[in-house]
């Protein structure tokens, strides 16, 4: 079983807005079953974070085209791409931490 994971999640550039406009949230994700990866925890923002029009967010089961997530200021795409074959929304962010 995965361990709680403490993590900070911060919007910016209107984003903020779906979120009752708090830019950062310092957040304990729980204890589960499987490692927490970025689908995991988009599903976790929709549910506990976000406020309003959740269409202007999610696609799917990612964030929608033109939203930039970065992981200790990179991009988790290029993170992920460089680390391994994973697809970007099934690696765990343990493994995307900074050493």
């Amino acid at each position: 079983m995965a361990a709680p994971l403490s993590v900070e999640v911060e919007f910016g550039g209107g984003a903020e807005l779906l979120f009752d406009g708090v830019k950062k949230h310092q957040v304990t994700l729980p204890g589960q079953e499987e490692p927490w990866d970025i689908r995991n925890l988009l599903v976790w923002i929709k549910k506990n974070l976000l406020k309003e029009r959740p269409e202007l967010f999610i696609q799917g089961d990612s964030v929608r085209p033109g939203i930039l997530v970065l992981i200790n200021d990179a991009d988790w795409e290029l993170l992920v791409s460089t680390s391994g074959n994973s697809p970007p929304s099934t690696a765990p962010l343990a493994a995307l931490r900074a050493s």
